[in-house]
């Protein structure tokens, strides 16, 4: 398999211990992840290779986060180290009926200071068969969103597959441009989008039409239209129980055609941030070694389900395990 390259920050994660909140505790739990960055390190374990571009600050920092990483096999040595702050994010895990709340401190990090000249994407992009980004990425600097553009161009121009995780976070876009303006210039560039009926509404003022029977498909449609490049939309419905208890179903539009996996059941949930980068993970892996859609779209699904069994950004599960779950096994019996 060729690797897929993914581009983005990485940022230190700090959580209280267990469910309690961030008022209780005297000492906070470290780990790294990205939505970009979690992708490459989710495609490793199931035995895809990946690498990763992004900045770091040339400290201590900069080099724990980006080591974090390649202990997990991605290969990182297309990362800048200029810099001084590392972008961090603090996480409190919410239990039954208290939801999960996460506090951003990535203000002037070191990736949003990046310059896009940094980075030579011809040469990043040897040997590769994916580039994926989300949309977190053009949303942090307008530098940021620059570098994006080049690596779509660059992918373009080698005739790789681009693949995005549309990923609007409204509350990112602060540095006087609009994702209403930035995103679909880049979307244009993609073939394969996570996208949910909202995201299409925000970012592009895609509505499905009144009374469609299937939103999704109605939304994708437009999209499509608009966007003649994308060939696959993907995305998850969540019917959430508790911040402990989650179904959550795979859905897709491919080639004018619907698919959708039955529920996976999580209960409880252990951490539920990195399930959607295990979902586009799960389908990249699975669109290579499957021959159906069906198939690709189930493992995906049941790849995320796993996640959020898993404390931290990255879902450390092999193909054989999410395969055990694609086959029915989801008692949690103990294997020997």
């Amino acid at each position: 398999m060729k690797k897929v390259v993914t581009f983005g920050e990485i940022m230190m994660r700090l959580s209280p211990p267990l469910n309690y909140r961030l008022t209780q505790i005297s000492s906070l739990e470290i780990t790294y992840g990205g939505g970009d960055a979690n992708v490459a390190a989710s495609l490793v374990r199931l035995g895809m290779p990946a690498a990763h571009a992004g900045c770091f600050p040339d400290n201590e920092l900069g080099q724990a986060a980006a080591q974090s990483f390649q202990r997990l096999g991605v290969d990182m040595s297309h990362c800048v180290f200029k810099g001084d702050r590392l972008g961090l994010y603090f996480l409190e895990v919410g239990a039954s009926l208290r939801a999960s709340r996460i506090v951003y401190d990535r203000y002037n990090s070191a990736f949003a200071n990046l310059q896009p000249e940094w980075f030579n994407w011809d040469e990043i992009l040897k040997d590769a068969s994916y580039l994926h980004w989300t949309g977190i990425t053009p949303a942090i600097s307008a530098t940021a969103a620059q570098a994006t553009a080049e690596a779509i161009q660059a992918a373009r121009r080698l005739g790789i597959t681009v693949s995005a995780d549309v990923n609007y976070r409204r509350n990112l876009w602060q540095y006087g441009q609009r994702a209403q303006d930035v995103m679909p210039p880049l979307v244009a560039g993609c073939d394969m989008v996570v996208c949910t009926e909202g995201d299409a509404e925000d970012l592009f003022g895609i509505k499905a039409e009144p009374g469609a029977e299937n939103s999704f498909v109605a939304m994708s449609e437009q999209l499509v239209q608009r966007f003649p490049q994308i060939k696959r939309i993907i995305a998850t419905r969540r019917n959430t129980q508790s911040a402990s208890h989650e179904r959550i179903r795979g859905i897709a539009y491919i080639d004018g055609t619907f698919h959708e996996t039955e529920d996976f059941d999580i209960n409880p949930v252990v951490d539920r941030i990195g399930g959607g980068d295990s979902f586009i993970s799960g389908f990249i892996y699975g669109s290579q070694k499957y021959s159906t859609v069906a198939e690709a779209l189930t493992f995906a699904t049941a790849a995320s389900a796993l996640k959020h069994t898993i404390h931290g950004d990255i879902n450390l599960v092999t193909a054989a395990e999410v395969e055990h779950i694609m086959a029915g096994n989801t008692s949690g019996r103990l294997l020997r």
